[in-house]
């Protein structure tokens, strides 16, 4: 991999560089959400706006209800490249072993993150922790290079921040989040499309995996903290899959005494995916960069290993620690 520059890079000297290039690399982490997704596939609609040649990458396949949306079914889904081009960029990956796509580390790369805890791993770097999502950013660059607001940028940045908001619920959102919002409905995003194509989009087998995860949910002695948990009995049984849990998690923060949730995700024998949502002053990011993991105040996750009524223990009492710091704000 090229030297890192060892100065923070801006908006403006990313744009320079890519100007400078013509093969590209987008890439961005494992088990893709709506901002690795958007802010992906709006990076490189923009990148071939400019006449550049493009490969989006991922390690994992996106969700079924993404694939409706400008070029998601072209991904390419593959563990390794080959050719890193003449630039790999990385979206909202706090190292670049989160791509899970071995070969990256070759080329040129351009880590662009909203995360704390970014290992500040690329050739470039540009992180900006105030931006509601990734997708934010990459509006930004999408200016800088003078690309034209088209309808599919703008719907790819617009699902970036609608997902990674919460859909509008987390504290990082500014007038700057609605002020891009409302220049891709300028550019002709369809809102109410978007949020159908994401939120009603359901199967079956997700519909009554909600409902079992959530009537196992149990809570702390205080009514604050809302826990789940899902399996791969419980997932089969329900015709589902661990995908089919994606925004579940918020589910129980519909509940007004309940501050945070943690869910946990067996992978394998003592090995757990942990989720965990908040809500106002309440840091569970805190609580994830204690076991490597990372994210937002309000949204992080992070892996652990133990039995799981060891690691709810665990996370229970750390959580519960942040909510009493929050003072309930």
């Amino acid at each position: 991999m090229s030297a890192t520059v060892t100065e923070p890079a801006t908006c403006a000297s990313v744009a320079r560089e890519i100007l400078t290039r013509q093969r590209f690399v987008v890439v961005s982490h494992v088990r893709p959400d709506g901002d690795a997704i958007g802010s992906g596939m709006a990076m490189a609609h923009a990148l071939r706006a400019l006449g550049k040649d493009v490969r989006v990458v991922s390690r994992d396949a996106p969700p079924d209800p993404f694939m409706e949306f400008p070029g998601v079914p072209e991904i390419d889904i593959r563990p390794s490249v080959d050719d890193p081009g003449d630039a790999v960029i990385v979206m909202e990956c706090g190292d670049l072993k989160r791509t899970g796509v071995d070969g990256l580390e070759r080329g040129f790369v351009i880590n662009i993150d909203h995360h704390v805890g970014n290992t500040m791993y690329g050739s470039m770097n540009w992180l900006d922790t105030s931006a509601a999502a990734c997708g934010e950013m990459v509006f930004d660059l999408v200016r800088e290079l003078g690309v034209p607001l088209s309808t599919e940028i703008a719907t790819h940045v617009y699902v970036a921040i609608l997902t990674d908001t919460g859909s509008f619920h987390y504290s990082s959102i500014s007038p700057h989040t609605f002020d891009i919002c409302r220049q891709c409905v300028e550019a002709g995003l369809d809102p109410p499309t978007v949020a159908r194509s994401i939120f009603d989009s359901n199967s079956l087998g997700r519909l009554k995996l909600f409902g079992a995860v959530l009537s196992g949910m149990e809570l702390d002695q205080s009514g604050r903290l809302a826990t789940l948990m899902v399996d791969d009995q419980i997932a089969y049984s329900c015709g589902g899959t661990y995908e089919d849990t994606e925004g579940l998690i918020n589910q129980p923060l519909t509940v007004k005494a309940i501050q945070a949730v943690v869910f946990f995700k067996e992978h394998g024998p003592f090995d757990w995916r942990v989720s965990m949502r908040s809500k106002g002053d309440v840091d569970i990011n805190a609580v994830a960069r204690e076991y490597g993991g990372g994210g937002h105040k309000n949204a992080s996750g992070c892996s652990a290993r133990g039995t799981l009524e060891q690691l709810k223990a665990e996370f229970r009492a750390k959580i519960t620690v942040q909510m009493d710091r929050s003072g309930g704000r």
